[in-house]
């Protein structure tokens, strides 16, 4: 009985361990590499990870390599074979340098049981074991769009690069991601080198349990943070001391960090989709958009909620909200697998026409699309959507954003955005509990 005991207790330290260096379980990193291996079965793909700051900033590993290995180390290599059914995972650091970024020890000496990955390498191995590996007719894959952190999306982030960097005349430098495919080709001319961007992107969009398991954590986290900001909310307070607010519920709940850098609109800046100042004092006429999510263990939330400084909705704040809202209930009655995002888009359409609306205004463009404007939601705040916003049907295990967002003019604007789960028969709201009605917003704002 005692060695049956001291066993178990074994057992339950060595998994506690392991929860402590991987955000997952191995099981769950093998089962997505095996995905990726099913993908590429004539070839090996390299996954790179991010490097060490050169600042004093802390380290931040790209999604990409968290989602395949789930190892927070500088400069790691991942190669996923998919001819030989394994993967072998590269880096190097010393023990005095992990234990300084609070690096696991366990993970640096021990690799390969941590990860559950076959083979380790240090750094410095992988320029001789790819040119082995390589010896035949075996194709290279590796990602050419950019590697993303978690408030990140790689296409907006390579079109701004594209722009200001590679098709300016006096810079032209390519992307990190684009200058190793142009190596790549220089040293293995005789090999193909293609994009598996577009097969990470496939496995991304679709979470699984215990992906939602976090990114629901996530989301409940942001809505006890959206909530104490409207608590603290009226005339008089700055912005900044908001902003300030909703990071402190957010980090001493639990969260790594913020998702994205949080949202508030008022007044003038109703105009800026993303505007992030914190320059003015809440007046009383105020109507604000909060748009902001936590961190959870590498995965995003993205919530917003709309409600004026006094508590008190206006005529004109009150038709604008009640319009999103009743935008918002068409969407999520109607979310669940087999259905496309156009074919909710056309059903808004038709109830807004119903209603007298001229739908031919611009203000309706993004409700009578795709009936708001959705986005995927996970590792990065806009994952990737890969054809859901294209007319292809919803799938159980899509997360995502419904975001409703408008304008009645230039200073009452709304943004009603819930994080949001395919399931197997319909979705959940993740973001569930916030005062979402005019009635419970102002019920809530008086009683606190």
């Amino acid at each position: 009985m005692k060695s049956a005991i001291f066993l178990t207790l074994i057992l339950g330290l060595l998994v506690s361990e392991l929860k402590a260096q991987l955000t997952f379980e191995k099981d769950e990193y093998a089962t997505r590499r095996e995905k990726l291996m099913d993908r590429i079965p004539d070839g090996i793909a390299i996954i790179r990870g991010a490097s060490e700051p050169l600042g004093d900033s802390p380290f931040t590993q790209y999604n990409n390599m968290l989602y395949f290995a789930g190892v927070e180390i500088p400069d790691a290599i991942l190669i996923v074979d998919g001819e030989k059914r394994e993967s072998t995972l590269f880096f190097t650091i010393d023990e005095p340098h992990a234990d300084g970024e609070n690096i696991s020890l366990d993970l640096v000496r021990e690799p390969v049981r941590i990860t559950g990955i076959e083979r380790y390498l240090p750094y410095g191995d992988f320029s001789g074991m790819l040119e082995d590996r390589l010896a035949g007719s075996t194709v290279i894959y590796t990602p050419f769009s950019p590697e993303e952190y978690i408030g990140e999306n790689s296409m907006e982030k390579y079109n701004k690069f594209r722009r200001t960097v590679t098709e300016n005349e006096w810079d032209g430098r390519l992307t990190r991601e684009m200058q190793f495919v142009a190596v790549l080709n220089q040293r293995f001319p005789d090999h193909q080198v293609l994009n598996c961007t577009p097969f990470i992107w496939e496995l991304r969009k679709i979470k699984s349990k215990a992906e939602i398991d976090v990114l629901r954590q996530a989301a409940r986290l942001s809505v006890e943070a959206h909530k104490e900001v409207m608590r603290k909310t009226r005339p008089g307070v700055p912005e900044v001391k908001l902003a300030a607010l909703f990071q402190q519920v957010c980090m001493s709940g639990g969260a790594k960090g913020l998702a994205f850098g949080t949202i508030i609109m008022s007044d003038k800046n109703h105009a800026y989709g993303h505007y992030m100042q914190y320059d003015r004092i809440l007046e009383e006429k105020d109507f604000i958009i909060l748009d902001g999510g936590a961190n959870v263990s590498n995965y995003a939330s993205d919530v917003s909620t709309t409600f004026p400084a006094s508590g008190k909705f206006s005529e004109t704040q009150r038709e604008i909200y009640e319009l999103g809202l009743f935008v918002r209930e068409i969407c999520q009655r109607l979310y669940r697998p087999g259905i496309s995002l156009t074919e909710i888009g056309a059903v808004v359409k038709g109830e807004l026409e119903k209603l007298g609306y001229d739908t031919t205004d611009r203000r309706f463009n993004l409700w009578i699309r795709d009936g708001g404007y959705n986005h995927s939601i996970g590792m990065a705040v806009h994952d990737r959507m890969q054809n859901f916003d294209r007319g292809e049907p919803l799938q159980p295990g899509f997360v995502f954003a419904c975001d409703i967002m408008g304008k009645a003019d230039d200073v009452t604007g709304i943004r009603i955005e819930d994080t949001v789960v395919i399931t197997e028969d319909g979705c959940e709201i993740l973001s569930a509990g916030l005062p979402r009605t005019i009635d419970e917003i102002e019920a809530f704002m008086k009683n606190n």
